[in-house]
């Protein structure tokens, strides 16, 4: 009989299960963000920086709801406190945000491939909004 978990997975798993969600959850933001933008940029003719708009709002959401119940399994006590925890993430991501804007504006005035840019973007964008998720929005309370 095949076993599908051994124990060293199982504790490899527990181990490091926040940052391993965090990656394949960040792997599926990083794919509705380049995914939507590519349609918006390619398919619908927008300007790069208004395409990136768009895809950044629909990735947030993605990800705050993936973050927030699977990643760090954070509970909220009243309308409240899940405001303040919304905003503190919707801030931290837009400051990624403008990370992410003045790498495809510095990097776009230099002619490369607006999708390539995207991609090389999101991965500083990936290891940014851990550390802001980890260390301010979703940490542990005192």
């Amino acid at each position: 009989m095949i076993r599908l978990w051994h124990c060293r997975d199982l504790i490899f798993y527990q181990k490091y299960k926040e940052m391993l969600l965090y990656l394949f959850f960040g792997g599926m933001t990083a794919v509705i963000s380049i995914g939507s933008y590519s349609y918006c940029d390619v398919g619908l003719g927008f300007d790069p920086l208004i395409a990136n708009i768009i895809s950044w709002i629909l990735a947030v959401t993605f990800a705050y709801v993936t973050n927030k119940v699977w990643v760090f399994s954070v509970e909220t006590h009243g309308m409240h406190e899940l405001f303040i925890e919304a905003f503190h993430f919707f801030t931290g991501r837009l400051f990624t945000l403008i990370v992410e804007e003045a790498i495809l504006l510095i990097i776009s005035k230099l002619h490369f491939n607006s999708i390539v840019v995207k991609v090389v973007a999101q991965v500083v964008v990936v290891v940014l909004n851990y550390i802001i998720s980890k260390l301010i929005v979703f940490r542990e309370k005192e």
